[in-house]
């Protein structure tokens, strides 16, 4: 295996809400946290396994009508480009 091309792995701290693991990532932040006598790199994710709708069963309204009506004003009226 060539040295000097694989990039540096660093022990990051992933955060999703109260929920917290430890594993390694290319990502280095300035925000630090020490647990166990270990500093890690701490990574807030917005969605995770722990807050995803798929994995916890709870489901999000998403409004589409208004994107659907928004995408047919802006292209619903050009031609197709097609000759019959």
């Amino acid at each position: 295996m060539k040295e000097g091309i694989h990039p540096k792995v660093y022990p990051v701290l992933f955060v999703d809400g109260e929920h917290q693991w430890t594993g390694v990532s290319t990502t280095k932040t300035n925000n630090t946290r020490t647990v166990d006598g270990v500093e890690y790199s701490v990574v807030n994710l917005e969605i995770s396994s722990f807050s995803h709708p798929f994995y916890t069963g709870q489901k999000r309204l998403v409004d589409t009508a208004g994107r659907v009506e928004k995408f047919m004003r802006r292209y619903g009226n050009q031609p197709s480009g097609t000759k019959k």
